[in-house]
């Protein structure tokens, strides 16, 4: 069986609405669309269709903020309360950036999500039409007291990541979407890649369905506009211009994205490792960027010794995964 063959079975019997993408060297062996866009109004997905990538956002934070480090506005050791001042008094002290961008910072999470039991059931602690800057997070990162002390353990964390996006903001004086437009889309050559408002879709962007069936969308589950940790929209091809600048050091240079590359912490529940943005897997060489929520689904995989990558997005709340699943076994 072929791989096109193998996706569109598993496609078909999953039926996942996305997009598909392999890349090896400067080849593109597969490139395809299924499912809708707009249930509504039977608008299919194209290859060139906007996606959701929820935490997929944190891997464009952690290169942001390592670009402002490369330019000197901060450094790894630079301690979130020396740039909060009085804001969020219950982060610990000698919480540095890198521990923010390891997930070993320990300070308390806005979204546990190992408490959420559905994604589709979470809602936002305070209505989502009010978190529209970094700066408004603040309304739902305070009074989280801190959970363990800086360095102990690896625990996933979103708070961390807005909690970055509020630094590199503050420090560079530049909104953050802004910023990261900046510093990682405009020299990765990501033209379709920005935090869009999910109250203004425009006729490229997908809407996110929390189901395989059905018209609910997402839009009364996440903030009406992204930050740090979640929110920024892509495309395929975007996704695989990421990949080819991080080879090419053009975002950062190529030993500080080793840095990033390099395991902070071994995370066995998730078979995984992780160093500063983004995934890696148990063994091997392979990176991953990783994102879910309700109404979005989205992983990527690059190989930067065999050079393969493949990516898949989708606007539902679990359809990335089965395909996810077969090209791994496929292609590694």
């Amino acid at each position: 069986m072929t791989l096109r063959s193998a996706v569109d079975a598993v496609a078909a019997e999953s039926r996942f609405s996305g997009v598909v993408r392999v890349d090896r060297d400067s080849s593109t062996e597969l490139l395809e669309a299924y499912g809708t866009a707009h249930r509504g109004w039977s608008i299919p997905n194209a290859v060139d269709t906007r996606f959701g990538t929820a935490s997929g956002t944190k891997t464009l934070t952690a290169l942001t903020v390592m670009s402002l480090v490369q330019d000197g506005h901060l450094d790894l050791m630079t301690t979130a309360r020396s740039v909060l001042g009085e804001d969020l008094p219950l982060i610990d002290d000698r919480v540095t950036v890198e521990h923010l961008l390891a997930h070993r910072s320990g300070i308390g999470d806005y979204f546990d999500e190992d408490l959420v039991e559905s994604m589709t059931d979470y809602v936002m602690p305070v209505p989502v039409h009010r978190l529209v800057t970094t700066e408004d997070y603040l309304a739902v990162l305070d009074g989280r007291p801190q959970v363990f002390p800086p360095d102990e353990r690896f625990a996933y964390n979103n708070s961390g990541f807005v909690v970055l996006a509020l630094i590199a903001e503050r420090l560079s004086g530049t909104p953050f979407p802004d910023l990261v437009q900046a510093r990682v889309c405009e020299p990765a050559g990501m033209r379709d890649t920005g935090f869009l408002r999910s109250d203004e879709p425009d006729g490229r962007t997908a809407l996110g369905y929390l189901d395989v069936d059905g018209l609910r969308t997402n839009v009364l589950h996440l903030p009406v506009r992204g930050t740090g940790d979640g929110g920024i929209l892509t495309t395929a091809a975007d996704v695989a211009a990421l990949w080819r600048a991080l080879d090419a050091g053009t975002i950062v240079p190529r030993d500080v994205v080793a840095e990033m590359w390099r395991p902070r912490s071994d995370v066995p529940a998730e078979s995984a490792r992780y160093g500063l943005g983004f995934w890696l897997r148990p063994a091997g060489d392979a990176i991953v960027i990783l994102g879910g929520d309700a109404g979005v689904s989205f992983t990527s995989v690059h190989d930067p010794i065999s050079r393969l990558t493949w990516t898949v997005l989708s606007n539902t709340t679990n359809g990335a995964w089965p395909v996810a699943r077969l090209l791994r076994e496929m292609c590694g």
